[in-house]
């Protein structure tokens, strides 16, 4: 009978050369074979913080170093891991696999490496081996203490307790709080004592392998997790921190993800001297496609450049990549290649190798647990490497009370035959005793265990039985899958590319807060008024304080602009900060954070209202004067080209999220929102509540000051609009004329000799005017024509010219064929326009007046002065920041609606200025698995988004023109409440809020901004006004 033939090790099926060695622990591994040179010890530091010394010869390159630690550990999925060092200019650098070791450290016998974890994989379920998942967990702990991995108390407290259960077994209130003084696992951790043992206290019968699977399920929902920001600036000097991960390269402020570019947006990555340089692909709405950072020196750029290429090699390709043939004559450019196994082919050898499994020590814990399986022969126990404790090289340990407890977790020996179920730790594996004999049927945690899934969906161990336990950013149900980093190209106005991680949240947090917080209806009104009064403020100190302090540094403007600003603003924002205080001491009461004993004569708002609505009747002459501020502003503007560009300049900065003439009618529209949520009290309460009576009568105070100012609040939008939209158009003359109304502006197609192209239409009661969008700087849009309204007429064309949607506009001396891109677009413009007409043959055109007479030409090449504020798309193709390097508007709703190919009235414009909302959201992106905590405000059309409401400007904005808001259906599992969709071809937000109050509301407010007003006549809104 023949012999049968050796099996091919896993190396040599990967083609790996013998004489390198192979970093698994195949059926009599051997270790690899050393290059003949004269020895020399390299001491590498553990993850334990042991310390062990390798001898190593002189030739030997990095790859036998990495294989010779990986086989001391019998760690299979080493490729996941490195070694780092201090080379001689004190940069923390990686050990290169393929160059000698002698060539990298000059002094290997002084030089201590680091054996740490290098690739983060996104979900921890593709690490398939107990061992890596302990490793990993003990580099987690050591990022936890040196504060690398930053979190929220929540979350820290939850990791925390992982750790504490692993190490110490079930919670003992005594051994527990002494065990947290004496180590420390985090920054500042006797604040968060109390916080630990509650999480801790739920983690009973918790083993410590499903403890490492908790603790990296939570940990890898965090922001900052697996990163390692490399120190750089921007072309404006602004302190960053660039980092890379498994979908490209990252952008950090601090802590926070201000930027990310995938790998499927990235041409190249280069560096040149001290720039390092980020080549994107093409991109219509981008004006440059190279990115710039500054380092420190070439060195740093090259460190982090050879880190880039490694990931994206180990995330993104299927094989190893072959060495390039080397030039006979010249060289360019580097060599450095990535070397080793990419991920695919480290999870498809791990799954299908057949081995068996060496039990290890968890050092330093102190729970006593047996395999169920006989134990490994004692020939085996030497080559056991010892677990340390999850501390870092600073925590203090008292070795003297450990010493004696270690476990040892003894690993089953599978039969060669046995396929290997390695998606979750099962209990066999983990070392947990079973009850009942090896012939007894399998629990059910078992039976979950040894369930085989090679997607993202795994049975995580325990988490049905505490759900809450494991559960981060909102997340209850299994694993979401794995993020695609294909994809087509996002369209314009729509990336979704923000900070995807941040302020993290638990269900424990959400359980706590249901519990401790009020859950009435009036409670969340009260609340509205809290949060829009916030965002109300910061809007009066754009004014008061930002455009005061620009005003103030410049001679050149006339002090009766400074009077006017002065005196007309900086009252309002002083009684309004009083207000606000008010505001927010009545919530802490009702609430139960401050004088917690008080019930009852508290939990309202009504007499609030009254006391301070009262005191804003009083100022009623100021906000009668604020038409005058705003056309002081345009005189001043028109008279000094140098406070034109003073202005221009201040709209550009972050903090002017708006246009400029937006914030000075923001008291006017505040009198509606003030109005709208008493209207919601009185409704709410029942005739003979406490608060009714209040409620109502403030209602009665705001409702008459809102009668008074109607007829100027409404001349005062359309003249401030007619000067927003000035700005966008380039070649008409005197747009701001007396008596000139805006209806409605919109993308149609104009039928010609070349076909139906794309152009821009501005309706106003007198004429209509088409245009496209111009080469300026600012994308402003060129005027091709205007088409006076006395004399059109207006008819539908499809049948004429076979176009759908199309209709035919005839004027006096031409005619023009356009179409609409559906037929409620149709019928929109149809009906406005013919409004206009009517309007345009009872009056006998714009009249002329002294204060607006001068002519406004719009063919001088500006720099655009309104909303330098970055959508989350302008984002994605940000040069080096949130900062930009031009004035592009590429936000306001003109260009908005150009990318859409949508329309919105002036109409629609007022029933957003009423519908204006803000508070705290969670955000979640389709392709994500984590809930971020972010303060949003509505307004503008557009959602602005920003870490917490003290933030001076958003971080970044998301137009909601074109955009559908639904209810997630059941099959996206989305399984939690109050949460709505925003979706736009394929582009998906889930948000959700904290009460059903104020998820309708959101519901409310965005359905304004996302389907457009139809209404019978314009005439309607100079009548009486339904506020």
């Amino acid at each position: 009978m023949a012999e049968p033939e050796p099996r091919p090790t896993a190396g040599q099926r990967l083609g790996a050369q013998d004489s390198l060695g192979i970093s698994t622990l195949d059926p009599g591994h051997k270790p690899p074979a050393m290059p003949p040179g004269r020895q020399v010890s390299v001491r590498v530091h553990l993850l334990d913080d042991s310390e062990e010394a390798f001898d190593v010869s002189q030739r030997a390159s990095g790859r036998v170093l990495l294989d010779l630690v990986c086989a001391h550990l019998n760690l299979i999925e080493g490729d996941y891991f490195g070694l780092e060092y201090q080379n001689h200019r004190k940069m923390t650098v990686w050990l290169d696999l393929l160059k000698p070791i002698i060539k990298q450290i000059r002094r290997p016998k002084h030089t201590v490496l680091r054996f740490v974890v290098k690739f983060f994989p996104p979900d921890h379920t593709q690490l398939l081996e107990e061992l890596t998942r302990y490793l990993f967990a003990l580099q987690i702990k050591q990022d936890l203490a040196r504060g690398v991995l930053v979190c929220n108390d929540s979350s820290a407290a939850l990791l925390v307790s992982h750790i504490v259960q692993s190490e110490l077994g079930d919670f003992d209130e005594a051994q527990c709080r002494g065990h947290l003084l004496t180590n420390k696992y985090i920054p500042d951790q006797d604040a968060l004592i109390d916080g630990i043992m509650d999480c801790h206290r739920k983690h009973t019968a918790q083993t410590p392998a499903e403890s490492d699977y908790q603790l990296l399920e939570i940990a890898r929902r965090l922001e900052m997790y697996g990163m390692r920001p490399h120190p750089a600036k921007d072309r404006d000097g602004t302190q960053l921190g660039l980092a890379v991960a498994h979908t490209g390269v990252l952008v950090f402020q601090g802590p926070t993800k201000i930027n990310a570019f995938n790998w499927s947006k990235i041409r190249k990555l280069s560096f040149k001297r001290k720039r390092f340089l980020i080549k994107l692909r093409p991109d219509l709405n981008q004006s440059t496609d190279t990115l710039e950072f500054l380092m420190a020196s070439r060195d740093c750029c090259k460190v982090f450049w050879k880190i880039c290429v490694e990931y994206h090699a180990f995330f993104r390709l299927f094989e190893e990549p072959k060495p390039k043939p080397k030039p006979v004559l010249f060289t360019r450019g580097s060599s450095f290649r990535f070397s080793g196994r990419t991920q695919k082919q480290v999870i498809d050898y791990a799954r299908d190798s057949d081995f068996k499994k060496i039990p290890f020590e968890r050092k330093h814990s102190k729970v006593q647990s047996h395999s169920g399986l006989s134990p490994l022969p004692s020939l085996q126990r030497p080559q056991v490497p010892k677990e340390s404790a999850l501390s870092s090289s600073g925590d203090e340990l008292d070795s003297s009370s450990r010493s004696g407890w270690r476990e040892t977790v003894s690993v089953s020996v599978e039969d060669s035959s046995a396929s290997r179920k390695k998606s979750s730790p099962s209990p066999q594996r983990n070392g947990r005793q079973e009850r009942a004999g090896l012939g007894a049927e399998p629990s059910p945690s078992a039976q979950r265990a040894e369930t085989v899934s090679t997607g993202a969906m795994v049975s995580c161990p325990r988490l049905s039985d505490s759900p809450k336990l494991a559960v981060v950013n909102g997340q209850r149900h299994g694993l979401a899958p794995t993020l695609s980093l294909d994809g087509p190209p996002p369209s314009p106005l729509t990336s979704p590319l923000l900070n995807d991680g941040g302020g993290t949240r638990t269900d424990d947090e959400d359980e706590v807060r249901r519990k401790r917080f009020p859950t009435d209806k009036a409670y969340f009104i009260a609340k509205e008024l809290l949060t829009t009064e916030r965002t109300y403020l910061k809007d009066l100190e754009v004014i008061t304080v930002s455009f005061q302090n620009s005003v103030a540094k410049d001679e050149a403007t006339p002090e009766s602009l400074r009077n006017s600003i002065s005196s007309n603003f900086e009252p309002l924002h002083k009684f309004h900060s009083s207000f606000l205080r008010e505001v927010e001491q009545r919530l802490a009461v009702w609430e139960g954070r401050s004088n917690a004993h008080i019930k009852g004569d508290y939990q309202r708002i009504g007499d609030v209202m009254l006391k301070n609505i009262q005191g804003i009747k009083q100022m009623t002459v100021l906000l009668q004067k604020h038409s005058e501020v705003l056309l002081e502003l345009e005189r001043v503007c028109r008279s000094s080209r140098r406070v034109e560009a003073l202005c221009r300049d201040f709209e550009l900065q972050k903090v002017c999220y708006l246009p400029l003439n937006v914030f000075l009618l923001r008291p006017l529209h505040r009198l509606m929102h003030y109005k709208q949520i008493l209207e919601r009290l009185c409704k709410h309460y029942p005739p003979t509540h406490q608060d009714f009576r209040d409620s109502r009568a403030a209602l009665a105070d705001v409702s008459e000051m809102v009668a008074q100012l109607h007829c100027p609040m409404i001349k005062m939008e359309n003249f401030q609009k007619l000067l927003e939209l000035k700005k966008d158009l380039v070649g008409i003359d005197n747009l701001a004329l007396p008596g000139r109304e805006f209806i409605r502006l919109g993308c149609l197609s104009k039928l010609s000799g070349k076909g139906l192209q794309q152009r821009m239409f501005f309706l106003f009661n007198d004429v209509l005017l088409y245009t496209s969008r111009g080469m300026t700087p600012a994308n402003q849009f060129k005027v091709h024509g205007q088409l006076p309204l006395y004399g059109m007429t207006i008819r539908e064309s499809e049948d004429e010219w076979g176009v759908p949607h199309s209709f035919t506009l005839s004027g006096q001396r031409s005619s023009v064929v356009v179409a609409a891109s559906s037929v409620a677009e149709m019928e929109k413009w149809m009906e406005d326009i013919k409004m206009a007409i009517d309007l345009a043959e009872k009056c006998n055109g714009p009249s002329s007046d002294p204060v607006l007479a001068g002519s406004l030409i719009e063919n001088k090449s500006l720099e655009d002065p309104t909303l330098d504020q970055e959508s989350e798309d302008d984002l994605s193709a940000s040069r080096t920041s949130l900062q930009r390097q031009d004035a592009h508007r590429g936000n306001t709703t003109v260009h908005v609606c150009w990318h859409r190919n949508t329309s919105v009235s002036m109409l629609d414009f007022s029933i957003a200025v009423e519908n204006q909302l803000s508070g705290n959201l969670l955000r979640k992106f389709k392709n994500s698995n984590g809930w971020q905590k972010l303060w949003v405000v509505f307004t503008n059309f557009s959602l602005f988004f920003y870490k917490t409401y003290q933030d001076d400007y958003p971080l970044a904005s998301l137009p909601l023109l074109g955009y559908s808001v639904t209810i997630p259906t059941e099959n996206e599992n989305i399984h939690k409440d109050y949460v709505f969709k925003l979706h736009f071809k394929s582009h998906v937000y889930y948000f959700r809020s904290e009460s059903e109050y104020t998820f309708e509301r959101w519901m409310e407010v965005i359905r304004s901004a996302t389907s457009s007003t139809s209404r019978t006549r314009f005439l309607s809104r100079k009548e009486p006004h339904p506020y």
